[in-house]
């Protein structure tokens, strides 16, 4: 079987065996054939996996595109349609809404991992327009519906095939059509995942137990999740189960910020000879900047990335003080991360809607302001399909040398949200940013800590991190001090995105 021409050979090769494993799976690429999945056959996984620019997502899209041409229909998490037997189905995942909209950004329809593991519940009378904008029934008649709602649902699902934002777009709330959500029951069939370094072992036994084939697409010189000794979930799969691809292409090394993130590779390689490094590309090439201060305007929409916490809760609270926010409220375009679902056990319902909608933790989200209740707030999740909705809301601002958090404003129960103009590495990782502000002497003081992950200084894999979220343009950041923001603060850039808002309205009782 032959790659597409313009693979380097690491990349024919990883192509070859993913294509090979997929046709022990019924999928030929080869001659577009498809074959009904046999139930009960054994999984099987493998992982590509590579440095930033090593052709990762290139491949990715490749075999995408293959499947889709060889008959492959795409699962997205919205709307599955009616099932037939002989359905050969692809989802493509990853863990967070920002990571899958990078992948968006290249033509991949990629969702998230909770949209997967939990699937909605329709009202029956709504699941017929579901049915219909999907190609399986005829248009139908929905008491309190009209034509021209019929019409706007059908114009949105052509520009962008997402049914939850089709009948969004007809007027209705999440609350009206989406009754719940459930754990998915039934398998399903063939599983791309991004971002594979961020997977803990519970997410990849789950995601082993809905697909039979499964393909892990990594970064291996990333940060392992908290609590795997520095490990990855690829790490334990035999070695001819784990292609790496090695070659960095052209559109990468043509790019000064992934030469320096490519350089921590070298073990003797010290944190001054490293800045040294970033000042000499500096020098050469305008995408690398040397700032003595942090820029108060990039923080409202891409965080600082820190590797302390009470380095990002004194940027967090110079932030606010230079917008002039107030202590108690939040101004329209302050950027939040949700840490979590405060919700009990007897509100799982309510707890998946919430994390389905986006609402998971590590999210990014913007304040818009106050929703209609108590407690509530409007948000954009930065990265999502359909991304802004109402939601129950815990807002928590930390203050410096402070054990509590000062709370301005709060819902008894729903989405914990913590202020994100400046995140940890950690957190930032699926998530790449136009422009990046990297607070340099936080690396140093890891340097100087002399900590060792995974047989690797600490600080190279915090930088390595740190560098490649940046797209176009880093900002090394090498002292204490921030500049005064050009104008103030606002959500004009969110809300200009068109997209219907969605009400999560829990009961009284629940959140």
């Amino acid at each position: 079987m032959s790659a597409p021409a313009p693979f380097s050979e690491d990349q024919a090769d990883a192509f070859d065996n993913v294509a090979e494993m997929l046709a022990r799976a019924g999928v030929d690429l080869l001659d577009g054939a498809l074959t009904p999945r046999a139930e009960g056959r054994g999984g099987e996984v493998m992982a590509v996996i590579g440095k930033a620019g090593s052709g990762k997502t290139t491949l990715l899209s490749q075999l995408y595109g293959g499947l889709v041409e060889a008959g492959v229909e795409v699962v997205s998490g919205d709307w599955e349609g009616r099932r037939r037997r002989d359905r050969r189905t692809l989802a493509i995942l990853a863990p967070t809404n920002k990571a899958a909209s990078v992948l968006r950004g290249h033509g991949v329809p990629a969702t998230t991992i909770h949209r997967i593991l939990y699937t909605p519940v329709y009202d029956p009378e709504y699941e017929k327009i579901a049915e219909w904008l999907a190609g399986n029934g005829e248009r139908p008649v929905v008491v309190g519906l009209s034509d021209a709602a019929l019409d706007r649902a059908e114009a949105y699902y052509r520009s962008n095939p997402s049914i939850p934002g089709a009948l969004a777009a007809a007027g209705l709330r999440g609350s009206d059509f989406i009754l719940g959500w459930k754990r998915r029951d039934d398998p399903l069939d063939i599983g791309f995942v991004d971002e594979a370094s961020m997977l803990d072992e519970r997410q990849f036994d789950d995601l082993k137990e809905i697909f039979p084939t499964l393909v892990l697409f990594g970064d291996p010189a990333q940060l392992a999740p908290v609590g795997q000794s520095g490990e990855m979930v690829f790490d334990r799969l035999p070695e001819k189960r784990r292609k790496v691809l090695h070659r960095v292409h052209r559109q990468a090394a043509d790019n000064p910020i992934l030469d320096l993130a490519h350089a921590l590779a070298d073990d003797s390689l010290e944190f001054e000879g490293f800045e040294r490094m970033v000042e000499d590309a500096a020098r050469r090439d305008d995408r690398v900047v040397v700032a003595q201060r942090v820029e108060a305007d990039l923080m409202a929409r891409s965080p600082v990335l820190v590797w302390r916490n009470v380095t990002r809760i004194r940027l967090i609270q110079a932030f606010r003080g230079a917008y002039g926010a107030p202590p108690d409220a939040l101004l329209p375009g302050e950027p939040l991360i949700c840490d979590g679902i405060e919700l009990p056990l007897k509100q799982r319902k309510k707890r998946l809607d919430l994390e389905a909608r986006g609402l998971i933790k590590g999210q990014q989200v913007i304040y818009l302001g106050p929703g209609k209740r108590p407690g509530f707030s409007r948000l954009h999740v930065i990265g999502a399909e359909d991304p802004q909705v109402s939601a129950a809301s815990i807002v928590k601002i930390e203050l410096p040398d402070e054990e509590e958090p000062f709370i301005p404003f709060a819902a008894n129960m729903g989405a914990v949200f913590l202020h994100g103009a400046a995140v940890t590495i950690h957190k930032a990782q699926g998530s790449q940013w136009p422009q990046v502000q990297v607070f340099a002497p936080d690396l140093w003081a890891a340097a100087r800590a002399g900590r060792v992950e995974a047989g690797q200084p600490l600080w190279k894999r915090l930088a390595y991190v740190a560098i490649t979220r940046a797209q176009e343009r880093l900002f090394w950041v090498t002292r204490y001090r921030m500049a005064r923001p050009e104008a103030p603060l606002t959500a004009d850039d969110v809300l200009k995105i068109a997209a219907p808002r969605l009400e999560l309205s829990p009961e009284e009782d629940g959140a």
